[in-house]
């Protein structure tokens, strides 16, 4: 009886299987998690310093919607002199993920279409579908590179938006100059909005490049849960043109209120800090990775994030995730939580050396074992 409670819009997206991962994981003594899509660093002193000193100068009250004001102008002071946008204005939001549902209720209709490029993070598309609008997916294997080709051609009268996300999550690649550059160009010319998940922009080999280079209309989000180890703090942020943003603000007014004052605070102080080391030792757990599995696994090109999505060497995405969880207690993500396709698992690397070298040679043994 309670079923007919639900809303027709929660019928329309399933929990996250991440979460019937962690649930499995849950239930074993000692996993080797390999599944985890947070820093396995803490936020850095400089952030927790801040945040002390702000528990204890009572700063418990809301802050204004758009955020506290030191905040964003140390953040617009970076996103000017990075950008030189004569219109560009910039928000605090809960976390990235906050803004993303604000850009979605600020600019999606139902039946509006929304391309996405496979594999995706899961949010993605949820998000279209809860608000009744029509995620259109760019399929991008076997390589996970972007066919600017591919989008024009999905380019419809409904499309209304397009989601870039580089570094991506769940596959670790790096999108190139030329493909940001050609997807920018190709929004700017079909008035479609461009929004530029660059969370992981910190975790990226070479150079990383932003659409907002090329199309001043983007939106760009990003935020502090993974480059400075803060995902349970809420504090990510959102800019582009004013009046773009302005409308975000308002949804946000009616639904998060503001991110918590005293993690904006923190992420204040956080910004001190040097996390270069952090994002170093990253790509060099991630070279373990490659080391001890290419020769058996088809790795992807991860150069960015902290994941890489091999495809599996036998089987589904699906059996060999369960296989790797009962048998040899490898917490990985199967590749249908993020894809239409069931052919790979996330593998993140954002763990201890020690848990690396234990999945390394248990997913040795379970590419050798498929009956």
């Amino acid at each position: 009886m309670l079923d007919s409670w639900f809303s027709d819009r929660s019928r329309t997206f399933s929990s996250s299987g991440i979460r019937k991962v962690f649930d499995l994981g849950a239930k074993l003594a000692n996993p080797i998690n390999l599944s985890i899509g947070q820093p396995d660093f803490d936020m850095p002193e400089e952030g927790r310093r801040a945040a002390i000193e702000a528990i204890n100068a009572g700063k418990s009250s809301y802050t204004p919607t758009q955020g506290t004001q030191a905040l964003i102008d140390r953040l617009q002071a970076e996103v000017d002199a990075k950008y030189n946008h004569a219109d560009r204005k910039l928000f605090i939001s809960s976390g990235t993920s906050g803004g993303l549902l604000l850009a979605y209720l600020a600019f999606l209709n139902p039946g509006d279409e929304v391309i996405l490029f496979d594999p995706f993070f899961v949010m993605y598309e949820a998000l279209a579908k809860m608000l009744g609008a029509v995620p259109v997916c760019i399929d991008s294997y076997p390589d996970f590179n972007l066919d600017v080709q591919k989008v024009a051609d999905s380019i419809t009268p409904k499309t209304k938006m397009i989601v870039l996300n580089s570094p991506t999550n769940p596959t670790g690649h790096v999108a190139t100059r030329e493909e940001v550059k050609g997807i920018a160009e190709l929004a700017a010319k079909h008035n479609v909005i461009l929004i530029s998940d660059e969370i992981y922009s910190g975790f990226c080999d070479g150079e990383f490049v932003s659409p907002a280079e090329y199309n001043e209309e983007t939106i760009v989000m990003n935020g502090f849960s993974k480059s400075h180890g803060m995902p349970g703090w809420r504090v990510g942020y959102a800019h582009g043109p004013s009046k773009l943003i302005q409308e975000m603000i308002k949804f946000q007014q009616y639904t998060f209120v503001c991110s918590p004052h005293v993690a904006q605070l923190a992420a204040l102080g956080a910004l001190d800090a040097d996390m270069t080391p952090q994002f170093d030792f990253y790509r060099k757990k991630r070279d373990m990775l490659i080391e001890g599995l290419a020769d058996l696994y088809d790795l992807g090109n991860p150069k960015g994030a902290f994941y890489m999505f091999p495809k599996v060497p036998w089987g589904t995405g699906t059996t060999f995730v369960e296989k790797a969880i009962t048998k040899y207690e490898v917490l990985v993500i199967p590749g249908n939580v993020f894809s239409h396709r069931d052919e790979c698992f996330r593998l993140s690397y954002a763990a201890s050396v020690e848990t690396i070298e234990r999945g390394i040679e248990a997913l040795r043994k379970l590419a050798k074992d498929p009956d």
